[in-house]
C-alpha cells in the first residue's frame, strides 16, 4: 500500500513536470508563431532606387515595389510588412525615423546602411568630376571613416534592432563592386580609379559583416551575384552616371534588385 502511494506520488510529479514542459514549450511557439512580420530599414539601396515603379506616398525616401523588400513580401506573405528604408538614409537617420515598426512580433529585418555615412555619393561625385589623384584622395578618407566612426555607428543601429525586435532574424546586406575590370567601358574613369572604388565597397563590406556577426546577424554578400552585371560588363545591374537623373546613378537597376540582392535576401532570410 505505502509502495503505490509512493508510486502514485512520483507519478504526479512527473505528469506535473511534463505539463509545465509542455506549457512552456507552447507558450514558446506561441511566441515564434506571433514573430512573423517583416520590416525593412536601411538606404537606398534597400528602398530601391534605380529600379523604378516608386510609391508616390514615399515621397524622397524613393520606395520601390521593385525593391528586394517588396518582392520578397509579396512572394513570401509575412503577417505584416513595413517598409521604412529611405533614399539617402545614414545610420542615424534609422535610429531616429526607421524603427518605429519594430516590435515584438517582428520576425524578420533587413537592412543596408553605412554607405552614405562613409560618403559614397561624395566619392562618386569626386571621381567623375575631378582628377585621379582626387578621386584616390576622397577614397582613402572614406576608408579612413569606415575604421574610425562607422563601426561604432553600425553597433547604435544594431542594438537598437535587437532591444525592440528581440525575436527577429535580422539580415545586413552588403553593397556590390561598382566596375567590370578590363571591361567593355572606353571612357570615364580610369582603370585604376575603378579598381580603387571597387576596393572600397569591399572594405566597406568588410566592416559591416564584421559589426553584424557581433551582434549575432547575418550578413549577405551581393558582390557574388552582382559578378558579371557590374559597370563595363555588357550586361549591367547598375545604372552608371545618368546626367538626366543624378540620383540613380551607382544604384542597382530592377535586375539588380531581383537578381542581384533578392536571391541573395531569400537565402539568408
Amino acid at each position: 500500500m505505502r509502495l503505490s502511494r509512493i508510486t502514485a506520488y512520483t507519478s504526479s510529479l512527473l505528469l506535473a513536470a511534463a505539463f509545465a514542459l509542455t506549457g512552456a514549450t507552447a507558450a514558446q511557439a506561441d511566441q515564434n508563431a506571433a514573430a512573423t512580420g517583416y520590416v525593412a530599414l536601411g538606404d537606398s539601396y534597400s528602398s530601391g532606387v534605380g529600379a523604378g515603379n516608386y510609391d508616390s506616398a514615399s515621397g524622397d525616401c524613393k520606395r520601390s515595389k521593385r525593391a528586394y523588400p517588396a518582392l520578397w513580401a509579396a512572394s513570401n506573405s509575412p503577417s505584416s510588412f513595413n517598409f521604412t528604408a529611405c533614399s539617402g538614409a545614414r545610420t542615424g537617420d534609422v535610429l531616429a525615423n526607421q524603427l518605429g515598426p519594430l516590435g515584438s512580433g517582428t520576425g524578420l529585418v533587413s537592412i543596408t546602411v553605412g554607405g552614405n555615412d562613409a560618403g559614397f555619393a561624395d566619392v562618386m561625385t569626386t571621381c567623375v568630376l575631378q582628377s585621379e589623384s582626387s578621386c584616390l584622395s576622397r577614397i582613402a578618407q572614406a576608408r579612413a571613416y569606415v575604421d574610425s566612426t562607422l563601426p561604432g555607428n553600425l553597433d547604435k543601429v544594431y542594438s537598437a534592432i535587437s532591444a525592440k525586435a528581440p525575436a527577429a532574424r535580422v539580415v545586413v546586406l552588403g553593397y556590390p563592386r561598382f566596375y567590370k575590370l578590363s571591361g567593355s567601358c572606353t571612357t570615364g574613369l580610369s582603370e585604376r580609379e575603378r579598381a580603387a572604388i571597387n576596393d572600397a565597397a569591399d572594405y566597406l563590406n568588410t566592416a559591416t559583416a564584421k559589426r553584424a556577426a557581433d551582434h549575432g546577424f547575418t550578413f549577405g554578400d551581393v558582390t557574388r551575384t552582382f559578378t558579371g552585371h557590374e559597370i563595363c560588363s555588357g550586361s549591367a545591374w547598375l545604372h552608371s552616371v545618368n546626367w538626366l537623373n543624378i540620383g540613380e546613378s551607382y544604384h542597382p537597376t530592377a535586375a539588380g534588385q531581383s537578381g542581384g540582392y533578392l536571391p541573395v535576401f531569400t537565402s539568408a532570410a
